[in-house]
């Protein structure tokens, strides 16, 4: 059988990382040395030829030999490593048999997976607008009585939680009776009926927090989800389960009235597999397209459900209680942990979301229409893609007078972002647009909560926005349930802050007040742990100082991901897990993957740069492409 031709190169690179003379000893400390110090991407292109070799020996092997390793060092538990590479493992497969060794895709899989590289500047592209900008700004507000507008995200309900099974288990996500030890009765750490910080939400939370809300806020005009409604056991999820799971969901808040929603990157099986139409791949998330457009249908019509069932996953619809569209753009095709993007040449546009976003603006622009543009994965995150995040951000600043707010989710912290017409001299001035990030329902990040905004009626900008919370801390609230209660207004806790001051029940929570907080969160360390501490609703809250106060708020201002300060961390942290040492991925920076991202992603960084561990993989490939071979 004939070996492709890269294949050989690669088999002699790992009889070379193998041999033992004292010169070939010399070449990979050397790599090594690249490895921990990140100098260059010299010790990234050693692991890609290694992995490349094995992908192109086919996707079995390739998951069968990461899989093996990754139980051999006890890297996850057995049935992780199994589930998670045979669902990811082939993608990630894919992406090596066609990437070359320090190409711009390269540079970018290095920096996500290992943190080797840095992240590649930005591609230069204008994106292309039907009609120039027109001279006119966001509209002043009517002074009408507001309506309500409530906004939740990351529900993640775990149908498979049980009360009283352990919370203290080896995996990411507990409270399930994964082994006869962790099941009810037998563990000295049972769960209580309404969840617990190391598990995802049992639906007694969900049916409590859409039970807060209507009475809470009864005559809301409509909800916002931000997306995310699966669990995080990703190694156990299949096609099955995240149908069940959106249905389930989704059959539940229609008590709510009209919600408007979007995918977030739990919401397919495997985790964050949203091929864009362009790539060749039996592998479909079409299923999750059809399921949401025909749950959404009810909220938003069929013309604009059978947009969503081929856009993938957007569309865009006329509120019809008042002059404002809702478009639902779906963020993964932006997202770094989504491997199906990691093309030879990645694309500009993905599935052609931002063109058919630049129409739908457009349109609204000529209509005099306002817009709110929701999604799950805020655009400014360490999450993003820099090329994508610019491309969209060009977007917003020609539409911010017809864009009122974008609302996102995904991060589980309760945030903001700031769009500016220059991230090199960012002012209250040129600060142009506001994205509202919510607080996660899943208690893995925080307190439990969702938002309530105070919204103009004709205008559709907000005037205030008050988050509340479930405190899991009341020593009541597994015996007497959930207690939803107000936790703070924006206005109240920092309107009288900032010069001049926001009080003003009418007064419109511009770009310009946004920026303003972030001066004085930069130069109040008072006024700065208030905000810290509000990002996790009270949870586990860290000292925040220094250096990391303008990394805080570089974030802040950074809805264009280039800006946003964020660095991955190279190399790898060890957790302890049952007595052992274990290795764990190193965290993303101020903006990492709250929503645990890619598995995958984390073992094989592991695996890779472990020396051991990654000779037992070139020992292993080594094996398999002799066989090959004869």
């Amino acid at each position: 059988m004939r070996i492709p031709s890269f294949f050989g190169v690669g088999l002699a690179l790992i009889l070379l990382a193998g041999a033992t003379t004292p010169a070939k000893r010399d070449t990979a400390a050397t790599i090594w040395k690249d490895i921990e110090n990140i100098t260059t991407c010299t010790g990234c292109e050693a692991l890609l030829v290694t992995l490349q070799a094995l992908a192109h020996l086919g996707n079995d092997a390739f998951s069968n030999v990461i899989t093996e390793v990754c139980i051999l060092a006890g890297v996850e538990d057995s049935d992780v490593c199994t589930g998670v590479i045979s669902r990811e493992g082939p993608i990630l497969a894919h992406d090596l048999r066609q990437m070359s060794v320090g190409s711009h895709t390269a540079q970018l899989f290095c920096n996500t997976i290992f943190g080797l590289c840095p992240f590649p500047s930005v591609t230069p592209y204008n994106v292309t607008f039907p009609s120039p900008k027109p001279a006119k700004t966001r509209p002043a507000i009517s002074g009408k009585t507001p309506i309500e507008v409530v906004h939740y995200s990351d529900i993640h309900v775990d149908l498979s939680y049980e009360t009283g099974s352990s919370y203290n288990c080896t995996k990411n996500i507990c409270c399930r009776p994964y082994t006869s030890a962790d099941a009810p009765g037998n563990t000295t750490f049972p769960a209580g009926p309404y969840g617990n910080h190391a598990c995802d939400s049992p639906v007694t939370l969900e049916e409590s927090m859409y039970a807060a809300i209507k009475e809470i806020a009864p005559n809301a005009a409509f909800a916002l989800f931000t997306g995310d409604v699966v669990e995080g056991a990703v190694w156990l999820v299949n096609e099955t389960e995240v149908t069940n799971d959106l249905q389930n969901a989704y059959g539940k808040m229609s008590s709510l009235g009209k919600v408007y929603g979007t995918v977030g990157n739990h919401d397919a099986a495997p985790v964050n597999s949203f091929p864009p139409t362009a790539v060749d791949t039996t592998i479909t998330s079409q299923w999750v397209y059809d399921t949401l457009s025909s749950l959404w249908e009810t909220w938003i019509g069929s013309a604009a459900a059978a947009t969503a069932d081929t856009n993938p996953g957007s569309y865009s619809v006329l509120y019809p209680g008042g002059n404002l569209r809702i478009i639902s753009i779906n963020t993964n095709m932006y997202y770094k942990e989504n491997f199906w993007l990691y093309e030879s040449s990645m694309e500009t546009d993905p599935s052609g979301q931002l063109a058919w976003l630049v129409n739908e603006l457009q349109a609204a622009e000529d209509a005099g229409e306002r817009v709110y543009i929701i999604g799950h994965m805020p655009m400014g995150s360490g999450d993003t893609f820099y090329d994508g995040s610019n491309y969209f951000d060009q977007i917003v600043n020609r539409y911010d007078a017809t864009i009122a707010a974008l609302f996102f989710g995904h991060t589980h912290k309760d945030e903001f972002e700031i769009s500016y017409s220059d991230y090199t001299a960012q002012t209250f001035s040129n600060a142009v647009e506001m994205s509202y990030i919510a607080p996660a329902m899943t208690p893995t990040s925080g307190m439990p909560a969702f938002r309530v905004y105070s919204v103009d009626p004709e205008t559709f900008g907000i005037l205030d926005m008050t988050t509340y919370i479930a405190n899991m801390s009341d020593p009541t609230y597994q015996a007497s349930g959930p207690k939803w209660t107000r936790y703070y207004s924006v206005k109240e806790a920092y309107g009288p802050l900032v010069n001049p001051p926001l009080t003003d029940s009418s007064a419109e929570l511009t770009p310009a007040f946004w920026h303003n907080l972030t001066v004085v969160l930069s130069s109040n360390q008072s006024a700065f742990d208030e905000y810290h501490t509000r990002k996790s609703r009270g949870y586990n809250v860290g000292t925040c100082p220094g250096d990391c106060v303008s990394n805080e708020i570089c974030q802040l201002r950074a809805a264009q991901s280039q800006y946003n300060c964020v660095t991955v961390s190279p190399g790898i942290n060890f957790k302890k897990r049952n007595g052992e040492d274990v290795a764990a991925s190193a965290t993303d920076g101020a903006h990492r993957d709250s929503c645990q991202g890619s598995q995958a992603k984390s073992i094989l960084k592991a695996v890779m740069t472990q020396k051991d561990i990654k000779l037992e993989v070139e020992r292993r490939t080594n094996i398999l492409a002799k066989r090959k071979m004869n």
